[in-house]
């Protein structure tokens, strides 16, 4: 039988001990961080262009914005309306400018982006598929699959559902007052 060759243990340096468990527990430290930036949920990004003023829309809110969506590759998809042109100027000063949104109907990732603008801001916005249509995108939609979606977007109004209420009430009461006014002219033009 052969003779194994004995090394002796060298007496450990004072401190070295020490340093070697801050060692390790730097290393785990450094391992969870690293696992929890790599698995973390994807979040919602909002740059702000032009800065706003005021408050921010709370959840319930109805919102009229100026928007132009786009995918990753730069491919537009969607973009708000212009404003109708045939709107009665009796009521138009009532009537922001924008497309109306309720809060309540856009994806959750637009919802949580549009809570964080102030009134006359225009912002760069990022959306994580998983906060918009995620691998199920509206049927015919020209959004495929799992896409992350960019908007370019302009707040130019927000109102509660009472406000929003007694907008109508006022929009419906001069638009009953035009009407008449107009078909008393008719009568009496006849």
């Amino acid at each position: 039988m052969a003779e194994v060759t004995r090394v002796p243990l060298q007496p450990i340096a004072k401190g070295s001990l020490w340093k070697f468990w801050l060692g390790m527990a730097l290393g785990v430290l450094l391992g969870f961080g690293l696992a929890w930036f790599t698995t973390r949920p994807a979040t919602v990004s909002v740059d702000e262009i032009v800065a706003g003023e005021g408050p921010s829309p709370q959840e319930g809110d109805a919102v009229f914005v100026e928007y132009v969506g786009t995918l990753e590759d730069g491919t537009e998809f969607d973009r708000s309306q212009p404003r109708d042109p045939s709107i009665p100027p009796e009521i138009a000063h009532l009537i922001p400018e924008g497309s109306f949104m309720e809060l309540d109907g856009v994806v959750p990732g637009f919802r949580e982006a549009l809570m964080q603008m102030q009134k006359g801001g225009t912002y760069k916005v990022w959306i994580p598929s998983d906060l918009a249509y995620g691998p199920n995108p509206q049927p015919g939609s020209p959004i495929p699959p799992n896409a992350d979606l960019t908007f370019e977007v302009t707040l130019h109004e927000f109102m509660n559902q009472e406000q929003l209420m007694q907008r109508g009430l006022e929009i419906n009461t001069i638009m009953e007052q035009v009407i008449a006014a107009q078909s008393q002219e008719a009568a009496a033009a006849e």
